[in-house]
């Protein structure tokens, strides 16, 4: 199946670094979504974990998170600077090309939101030597920014050319953002799409938000929210956004279950984005070549 846009995140799945990697693979997935735990939490430490990432030959579709970064002054900007600098470099260790900021929740941050931009402006100046990507995403319970919409805003207001959109399915389903807001984006400047369903038709707190976000998400069409999430995979196809899907699923049942059990359903759901969603074709045997062929003729 034709399912190389889209990737799996590491959090879905329970046990060691490599057999996560291995189960991926085997699933037939290309790329992987990896988070600062799979380095520092790795037994043999980060250079092992970095190793282990390039010898599974799957591409790094991005690196997670970096939280309540943006809106700080003082001591607290220049804490989160450091932090900010060693994320990068273990972005960079692993050569993935984009990393994950979300929108902050914290009571000592700024609401002002060019102050905001301003942050976000200097954290992707930090990133544009090692050639990453900055995608900033909101947060469903963040403070200031708990939409993409308001997300959108504070990257055109920072107007720097890494720093762009981390699109997120369960976010926008629990915040209710109407779809149609998807149109007045830039799709050169959406860097990461995360998708996600869930089980209920909608969260009315930020603690329940947490709480769905946190522990029962479910993989693309097994939750209540799959005809809204091929709409919104079918409108950012339509804008002409053509980078990574991953599979942001935190769910606490999967991580009792066998590793291929859970890539499983991620490949199903891979599938029906691609097959039946988007309507992807799977690549014929030397169709490059029959394309050449045609075209000289």
């Amino acid at each position: 199946m034709n399912i190389s846009g889209f990737g799996m995140d590491t959090i879905s799945l329970a046990g060691p670094l490599e057999a996560k990697l291995a189960a991926m693979q085997a699933a037939g997935f290309s790329q992987v979504m990896l988070k600062a735990n799979d380095l520092v939490g790795h037994p043999q430490g980060l250079d092992a974990a970095v190793s282990a990432v390039r010898a599974s030959g799957l591409r790094g579709t991005g690196f997670q998170v970096l939280r309540d970064f943006e809106g700080l002054s003082g001591h607290l900007h220049a804490y989160k600077i450091d932090i900010a600098k060693a994320m990068l470099q273990m972005c960079s260790a692993l050569g993935c090309k984009v990393l994950l900021v979300c929108s902050s929740t914290s009571a000592h941050a700024s609401q002002d939101l060019d102050h905001l931009a301003r942050d976000l402006r200097k954290l992707a100046m930090l990133a544009l030597p090692l050639g990453i990507k900055i995608a900033y995403e909101g947060l469903s319970w963040g403070r200031t920014v708990n939409e993409f919409t308001t997300a959108w805003d504070v990257v055109s207001r920072a107007d720097c050319p890494n720093l762009g959109l981390g699109i997120d399915s369960y976010h926008i389903f629990a915040a209710k953002t109407p779809l149609e807001e998807i149109d007045y984006l830039d799709p050169a400047k959406i860097f990461l799409v995360q998708l996600a369903d869930f089980m209920w038709q909608e969260t009315k707190t930020f603690e329940e938000r947490m709480s769905t976000a946190r522990t029962f998400r479910v993989f693309p069409g097994e939750g209540v929210h799959s005809e809204a999430l091929a709409e919104l995979v079918l409108k950012l196809d339509a804008l002409g956004y053509a980078g990574d899907y991953s599979f942001e699923v935190f769910n606490e049942d999967y991580l009792n279950l066998p590793l291929p059990t859970v890539c499983e359903r991620a490949r199903k759901s891979a599938v029906w984005l691609a097959e039946e969603v988007l309507r992807r074709s799977t690549p014929l045997p030397n169709a490059m070549r029959l394309k050449a062929i045609n075209a000289a003729l």
